[in-house]
């Protein structure tokens, strides 16, 4: 039999050269028997996958016996034991989906492309972000030993355009809502920009009337969100239960109660494109616009990540002050300015304002 690989070295490098393509591939060592080493296995499981992954199982299991035995249902147990108890619910969620149970008992050391790849073309867009999820839990984990896809070969994900409820879209909901609870809520939303659930359990414990704030910690995340009472606000709260939940009878029903019924309230003022989060979405949209600092906002809206908070507030328009108010403000000496990075001896009139 012709032999397909071959030794060759460069300075003190040995590398593995393909017969058939000419192609070199460095074997990233200067040892002589290991390089041999690699030569033999690479020449004995030439034309031969199956003795290939066999001689693979007999490495790993060296290392760690349970790394051959191990399925993907164990990844998907580990990964949706891991977050706080919301995140945990949705993760089993969706991985309850058909599409993976194509792959759920299958070993991961034998799963290969055209796995995944079946697993994705009937998982949607939101199956196919958790596949990858679940399989960069593994190969963290350290129980893969080898990447399935390499990160080029992952589909792109088009994701639905967001956005945050208009102005005029929030005065028509309010506007049309008779249950004065459900109205109040909208309202409170629209102030706070909270999630549907963390704003539905808001009690009463969580106003500090003293200080004028509203304090509450994310149950997703458990990030603590404090926001200070404005007036808007305050007549909001001020018309709500003072030593109960603030929403009893909405804290009672489930979030597709509450979604399905907001959603019913859309389609007859024929409003389309929004959900009970758009509200989280507006507020961001509507801080940017009115130039509010972004790491206010992110405090606000609980956000650990600078990336998630600016994904919320893309969709903002923002209207940026004429350079000659800047200039002008610089001669009237009012703005600071900044020494200038090219020429110490100069000052730059890009500054804030006094």
């Amino acid at each position: 039999m012709k032999t397909k690989f071959w030794l060759c070295k460069r300075d003190s490098v040995y590398y593995l050269f393909d017969a058939e393509t000419g192609h070199r591939t460095s074997l990233r060592t200067t040892d002589q028997n290991e390089a041999k080493r690699i030569l033999h296995a690479k020449n004995e499981i030439s034309g031969k996958p199956a003795l290939g992954l066999a001689l693979a199982k007999a490495y790993l299991s060296g290392l760690d016996p349970a790394l051959v035995q191990r399925t993907w249902h164990q990844v998907f147990d580990d990964f949706c034991a891991r977050g706080q108890p919301q995140t945990q619910a949705f993760r089993k969620r969706k991985l309850r989906h058909r599409a993976y149970d194509l792959i759920g008992e299958k070993k991961l050391v034998e799963t290969t492309a055209a796995d995944f790849l079946t697993v994705l073309e009937s998982s949607g867009v939101m199956g196919q972000a958790i596949l990858r999820c679940v399989h960069n839990l593994a190969l963290g984990l350290g129980w893969l030993p080898w990447p399935v896809l390499p990160p080029k070969l992952w589909p792109v994900q088009h994701f639905k355009p967001k956005r945050g409820i208009t102005q005029d879209g929030q005065r028509r909901i309010v506007a049309a809502e008779q249950k004065r609870e459900r109205r109040s809520y909208y309202e409170l939303l629209w102030e706070i920009g909270a999630s549907q659930t963390d704003a539905v359990l808001l009690k009463a414990e969580n106003i500090n009337w003293q200080s004028r704030t509203l304090a509450y910690r994310r149950k997703k995340t458990g990030t603590l969100a404090c926001i200070t009472i404005g007036p808007r606000l305050e007549t909001i709260l001020r018309t709500l239960p003072i030593k109960r939940p603030l929403f009893p009878k909405l804290s009672a029903t489930t979030e597709g109660a509450r979604t399905a019924e907001f959603w019913r309230r859309c389609r007859l003022l024929k409003i389309k494109g929004v959900s009970l989060h758009s509200f989280r979405y507006a507020w961001a949209e509507r801080a940017k616009s009115a130039g509010y600092p972004e790491r206010f906002a992110q405090e606000a809206l609980g956000h650990n990540s600078k990336a998630v908070h600016r994904a919320y507030a893309r969709n903002a328009e923002v209207i940026l002050p004429s350079l000659e108010s800047f200039e002008k403000g610089a001669h009237e000496q009012k703005i600071v300015p900044f020494p200038s990075t090219h020429n110490p001896n100069k000052h730059s009139v890009t500054a804030r304002a006094i």
